[in-house]
């Protein structure tokens, strides 16, 4: 009886999921994830994520990043010259999209940095985007804003409501 029991209080417990869906199940699971991403033998991004998950049978097929990402953008030298992050993300395949959430921040390669709650990056349109508040953080100054729209590399920006106090020169 005690060998019966021992078996028993050692086995492992397997559980079953009942997965209605495909859609609902990725079909690669990933964690601490480094990837690089080159272009003709030149080493241009690294991105990182704690876990990466692809639901490619879903609708409207995404990668999830429930923990996160990061990007880096590296210049000739493998500097990195121009970065990304977010608490959550999600990529939509399909539309070459990606959806940046919950504490978004980034640098461009004039080194300001940008943060706002969510961000949409646009890959087949070449521009990145955001309807929500936003803060663009400067060598000399500080600007607020709500709606917020820019080129990829963050260089050529506009933001749709500025606020805050500005300097004027006379």
């Amino acid at each position: 009886m005690a060998v019966i029991c021992f078996f028993i209080s050692c086995s492992e417990k397997n559980e079953v999921v009942d997965v209605a869906e495909r859609s609902a199940m990725p079909r690669l699971s990933a964690t601490d994830v480094v990837t690089l991403v080159s272009d003709s033998g030149v080493t241009r991004y690294r991105v990182n994520a704690k876990v990466w998950k692809v639901f490619d049978k879903a609708d409207d097929p995404y990668w999830d990043f429930p923990d996160g990402i990061h990007f880096d953008k590296f210049d000739p030298n493998m500097e990195v010259d121009a970065e990304i992050e977010s608490k959550i993300a999600i990529y939509y395949t399909d539309r070459k999209l990606w959806d940046l959430k919950d504490s978004v921040h980034a640098m461009n390669l004039d080194g300001e940095h940008f943060e706002c709650d969510e961000l949409f990056w646009d890959e087949k349109e070449k521009k990145v985007y955001s309807n929500g508040r936003i803060k663009i953080t400067q060598k000399d100054k500080i600007i607020y804003g709500k709606g917020f729209e820019s080129n990829q590399t963050f260089t050529k920006y506009m933001i749709k409501r500025p606020e805050g106090v500005f300097p004027i020169e006379e």
